[in-house]
């Protein structure tokens, strides 16, 4: 007996012709995530403040019609109420990454992600935006110890990064119930691909070391390399923002994970890595950082069910793509 299961799927041509606010637009997945909407027909506008973002990542959309850039903070309210005016959708992707930087500087950290944050939240719910979908992170699951990780259960945080992003997902929720707009937080796990920064001080591990590879150079791994991490490629993440805004009005007020589904050691993407560049050197250990999670793993069961959330990459299929495209721009 056979049963032909009806595929579920979002129908993007709803999305044509809305508008659409991208915070962050010029960083690495806001601009990844603005290439899509432009191509889906919506327009989009960009606010970057530029410290971690790049013009370069948004020099192809400059002259489309439909793209609107401006450079400017989040952290001025009155900005943020301007670049929400006649605005259906905020996907909000500002802020200040990486663990070891918010153990540097706390300060800016918090001001960036949580005042920055609040900001836009409160200033879409003085335009009237439809829904408010922002990025929160795989590190608010702390110091948690089951796998895989599932949105209910979470430990204690370990950075103000972590601290940064749970008070992120706490004020969406809560707003939603006090002014019932409708917020979706996405919980990226280590997102990489094309236009990822290598060559920052706090650069991800990923274009770290294609970037070292790729100029015969070594890279360094922290801990003893056992650390594992549910790697996401880009484009899912991008996908799952455009779902988000198609969602049900019932999957609001929530968290999902977006995440790749799969669960890889430093060790095992520092070998598939070299694997795939066909150079392997030998990489230097050092001692574990502080705030890092030793293991991520995530449950994407919620994600699938009320966002139709599907990744379509693989550690390796994703580590091909975006080592091509690092290739293509070194050789120009």
């Amino acid at each position: 007996m056979f049963i032909q299961i009806e595929t579920m799927y979002m129908d993007y041509s709803k999305l044509k012709s809305s508008k659409i606010l991208v915070t962050g637009g010029a960083g690495f997945i806001g601009s990844n995530i603005v290439s899509k909407l432009l191509d889906l027909g919506c327009y989009v506008r960009v606010i970057d403040n530029l410290i971690t973002g790049k013009k370069e990542n948004i020099e192809e959309f400059i002259n489309n019609p439909n793209f609107e850039f401006i450079e400017g903070d989040i952290r001025d309210y009155n900005l943020c109420l301007e670049v929400c005016d006649n605005i259906d959708y905020v996907l909000h992707q500002a802020a200040l990454g990486s663990v070891p930087r918010s153990i540097e500087n706390p300060l800016l950290s918090h001001d960036i992600n949580v005042n920055g944050f609040l900001n836009m939240l409160y200033a879409s719910i003085q335009k009237k935006v439809k829904r408010f979908i922002y990025a929160s992170s795989s590190s608010v699951y702390g110091d948690i110890q089951k796998l895989p990780q599932i949105e209910n259960k979470i430990g204690n945080v370990l950075s103000p990064y972590a601290l940064t992003k749970k008070i992120n997902e706490l004020y969406a929720i809560l707003f939603n119930k006090i002014y019932s707009i409708e917020t979706i937080g996405l919980r990226y796990f280590n997102v990489y691909g094309p236009k990822q920064d290598p060559k920052s001080k706090y650069a991800a591990v990923i274009p770290l070391f294609i970037n070292n590879t790729l100029n015969n150079e070594q890279s360094t791994i922290y801990g003893d390399g056992t650390n594992s991490r549910d790697f996401t490629y880009v484009e899912d993440v991008v996908n799952a923002n455009i779902n988000a805004c198609l969602a049900d009005s019932n999957s609001s007020s929530n968290v999902y994970n977006i995440a790749g589904g799969g669960r890889t050691t430093i060790n095992e993407l520092y070998n598939k890595i070299s694997d795939i560049i066909g150079l392997h050197i030998e990489s230097k250990y050092e001692k574990e950082r502080s705030g890092d999670i030793k293991h991520s793993n995530a449950s994407i069961k919620k994600a699938k069910k009320k966002l139709l959330y599907e990744p379509s990459y693989n550690i390796d299929t994703g580590l091909k793509k975006t080592i091509e495209w690092y290739k293509k721009k070194t050789n120009k």
